[in-house]
């Protein structure tokens, strides 16, 4: 009886360390669902700009919800997406070279360690902190390869 009590714990064990890793891998594929979607929203916002000599960043995540720059409104993101390690909407901006009030990019405040680990622009990522979700630039084609978190998940 002790012996079946033993296996019925490690296996109990061995399942819950799966449920785990199961657990955090689709807040991995979350974080690079939200990031791509502002990534990709980011771009919609600055290939919408009024005037096509300037390409305007956003300033704000609520620019990105309501774009009043033209004749017509705009949206470019449904809701600000929650962050999946933080729980809120606290996503750091990542600012424009050569404008620190507009930003470009996005990526998680968490220092959450990641099971999936990769290179970012030559950077090992390894915590959800470390992995930017990017814009594409506008006059840039879209290439699966250019498109941030692309990667497959392992």
């Amino acid at each position: 009886m002790l012996f079946f009590v033993a296996i019925t714990a490690a296996a109990l064990a061995a399942l819950g360390q799966s449920w785990s890793n199961a657990a955090e891998r689709e807040r991995e594929a979350e974080l690079v669902f939200r990031g791509n979607e502002i990534a990709r929203a980011i771009a919609s916002y600055v290939a919408a700009s009024p005037d096509p000599t300037i390409k305007q960043y956003p300033r704000t995540l609520e620019d990105l919800l309501i774009d009043r720059r033209g004749v017509k409104i705009r949206y470019h993101l449904r809701r600000i997406y929650v962050d999946p390690f933080t729980n809120a909407a606290d996503w750091e901006l990542v600012p424009v070279p050569g404008d620190p009030t507009r930003f470009n990019a996005v990526r998680s405040r968490s220092l959450h360690p990641l099971l999936r680990t990769h290179q970012d622009e030559g950077t090992p990522v390894s915590q959800a902190k470390d992995w930017a979700f990017i814009a594409p630039r506008a006059d840039a084609p879209a290439t699966p390869a250019s498109v941030p978190g692309s990667a497959p998940l392992p």
